[in-house]
């Protein structure tokens, strides 16, 4: 079973976590009121790249910065689609 795709929704914000067979890149959209959207691309091998990552996710969809254990949920989903 290989995952491909994964749907968050947040307080004001929605996001997609995704990765196409074969590309070194994640590819993270998240969903804006204004402006529409913005896409991510983040290196599948690069750990401090997931984890900053995470961390903007976990902003944006919560609405505040949280605690490392807040980012750390975020991280490990993003580790679905890591290297």
């Amino acid at each position: 079973m290989r995952i491909t795709r994964i749907d968050f929704q947040g307080n004001n914000h929605h996001a997609t976590i995704a990765r196409e067979a074969g590309s070194e890149f994640i590819e993270v959209t998240i969903i804006y009121p204004d402006p529409p959207r913005r896409i991510h691309q983040v290196q599948a091998d690069c750990q401090e790249d997931l984890w900053s990552m995470a961390e903007c996710l976990q902003f944006h969809l919560d609405g505040c910065r949280g605690t490392n254990s807040d980012i750390n949920d975020y991280y490990e989903q993003l580790r679905r689609f890591a290297d």
